[in-house]
């Protein structure tokens, strides 16, 4: 793949930048920022809500948007794709609707040992009004999901199996779609976390057969403040309004409220348009360099990075998760060489990279129940972007040789 960085602002002003946080959020091509700037400059009118020109055009290009999403993820219906504000609302927004009526007392729910907090926290919520239990898929060492494990923790109440795509930490692929073949032959609702996946292959809803899908902009090369929900029409139709507000109603009077169809039910108030026409110029972005593409370069980066981390450092590195069958997400801690488990702090790390400009996460990277199954405290983490290059991985390898050094000679 040529090189993009010259698409990105950021490297224009930081021209040393080494940007290796990706999974936390990308980067955002010129062809976005000027979108958005456009947008506000010559489009910007509220949608939905004036006959004018100004007005109807603002909410064409918000449908467009939703029509380029609905595209690039292979929904079957316009109506299936709702705009919120990240995924995390797209999972609260799952989350609270069905505990109105679908969730009833004794009901179980499946998640798994990789899950990020935001596919977590929302079913411990719903415990405080619906006793129901959430029972968690086992991992191995590598990460890997336990398939058969996740099959003996069905019976008769489970009700939903809500799980990610893509591990934040690791960057291991789940096998979502044999997940999702199970739940559905005992009927059972699926979700998938999606953050991590969008932004690194092609993805097929229809294909996967999942319930539901939710992913957020900022991940995609898109604008912050909007993320998608995808759930099939049936469902969607048959769950209650997640909030109350202008545009998810027909008619309101002091008595009754006459709820709007899909998709703007679930769309109260004044919704993100703008950034959805910044989030549809993403995809446009993406879709013009190729899904594939984008997935064989991160391929190409993470073989070249793992690499040379175990040609440099052999046993003084431990990198988490799945050597094959990942984007491109290393977690990894390095060792200080004063003994035989001594690590030098990811934090530290991170420090002393972030002096030569080169970007990292470190943390349990909203992902803790994961990081005590790992038995480390923190770990470091890169990942890559559209933008990154080979010598980008040369200059964070090379700095992490001199941390160690440092740390090996007694700081």
């Amino acid at each position: 793949m040529k090189d993009l960085k010259k698409d990105f602002p950021i490297f224009k002003y930081n021209k040393d930048l080494v940007f290796l946080d990706s999974a936390a959020s990308t980067q955002k091509p010129e062809v976005v920022i000027e979108a958005i700037k456009d947008f506000e400059s010559r489009y910007y009118a509220n949608i939905h809500r004036g006959i004018y020109k100004l007005s109807a055009k603002a909410t064409a290009l918000y449908d467009e948007a939703r029509e380029r999403v609905k595209k690039f993820i292979n929904a079957k219906y316009f109506e299936e794709i709702i705009f919120t504000k990240n995924a995390t609302e797209s999972i609260n927004l799952v989350a609270t609707t069905l505990a109105k009526d679908y969730f009833q007392d004794g009901d179980e729910i499946i998640i798994s040992a990789l899950e990020h907090h935001a596919n977590i926290v929302p079913w411990q919520l719903i415990q405080s009004f619906k006793k129901i239990k959430i029972k968690v898929i086992p991992i191995d060492d590598a990460g890997n999901i336990d398939i058969s494990a996740y099959k003996a923790l069905f019976t008769d109440k489970t009700k939903l199996v809500s799980i990610t795509h893509v591990s934040n930490v690791l960057g291991n692929i789940v096998p979502i779609k044999e997940i999702i073949s199970y739940a559905k032959k005992k009927n059972v609702l699926t979700l998938i976390d999606g953050c991590q996946a969008v932004n690194s292959f092609p993805v097929d809803v229809q294909d996967l057969g999942c319930d539901f899908y939710v992913f957020s902009s900022h991940k995609l090369y898109g604008p912050t403040g909007i993320g998608v929900l995808y759930g099939k029409k049936d469902i969607l139709n048959k769950l209650p309004p997640y909030q109350g507000g202008g545009d998810m109603i027909k008619t309101v009077s002091f008595e009754k409220t006459e709820y709007n169809d899909l998709p703007y039910k679930f769309e109260a108030g004044t919704p993100c348009f703008t950034q959805a026409y910044g989030l549809s110029k993403a995809i446009e972005y993406l879709q013009n360099l190729g899904m594939q593409n984008v997935f064989n370069h991160s391929q190409d980066l993470l073989d070249y990075a793992q690499n040379l981390l175990h040609k440099t450092f052999k046993d003084d590195i431990k990198i988490f998760g799945s050597k094959d069958n990942k984007v491109g997400i290393i977690s990894f801690i390095l060792k200080d060489n004063t003994s035989s488990i001594s690590m030098i702090h990811p934090h530290d790390i991170a420090t002393f990279l972030d002096e030569k400009n080169i970007a990292i996460r470190t943390g349990h990277h909203c992902a803790e129940p994961l990081i005590t199954r790992l038995k480390v405290p923190a770990t470091a983490r890169i990942s890559f972007g559209v933008y990154n290059d080979f010598d980008d991985i040369d200059k964070c390898v090379k700095t992490l040789k001199e941390i160690k050094s440092f740390f090996k000679n007694g700081r």
